[in-house]
């Protein structure tokens, strides 16, 4: 994997998997009372193809930080981000802003861009003219460690 390192996030291209995937256990797992034992079986799946739709426009990037955290982005989130879809009000985008990449979550009204935080210590963004501003990609999907 190549990676590109900035202030908010690390940046990652997939690559090329050798791997078959991993066994799906499509029966669900019980979160609660245990389940009776059952022969498992399943078929097996590649989370690049679950995850990614446009292999070329996708990147993973790593969340610095927690502006992000009431959205269920925290510090080492693998981000999986599409650089083909369109971005729209509400959608949790990776924007670049006066030389900086951030993750936050786009609102748009009107004619007005605003980049929201998901965690009430950071501000909210007004995107102006005066801003060298770019939305990169939109998040599809997050990886968590447990």
């Amino acid at each position: 994997m190549s990676m590109k390192t900035s202030k908010n996030l690390v940046f990652f291209t997939p690559e090329d998997s050798i791997h078959d995937g991993a066994l799906l256990i499509d029966t669900g797992i019980s979160a609660g009372f245990p389940s009776t034992t059952e022969d498992i079986t399943g078929e097996k799946i590649s989370l690049d193809d679950t995850l990614i739709k446009n292999k070329e426009t996708t990147f993973y990037a790593k969340v610095k930080g927690q502006s992000m955290i009431n959205a269920g982005l925290n510090h080492d989130d693998l981000l999986v981000i599409d650089r083909s879809l369109e971005p729209s009000d509400k959608k949790i985008a990776v924007c670049y802003i006066d030389g900086e990449f951030t993750v936050k979550r786009l609102r748009v009204v009107q004619n007005e861009i605003w980049l929201q935080p998901e965690n009430p210590n950071y501000p909210i963004i007004k995107i102006t003219e005066d801003n060298d501003f770019l939305i990169w990609g939109i998040v599809t999907n997050v990886i968590k460690k447990v």
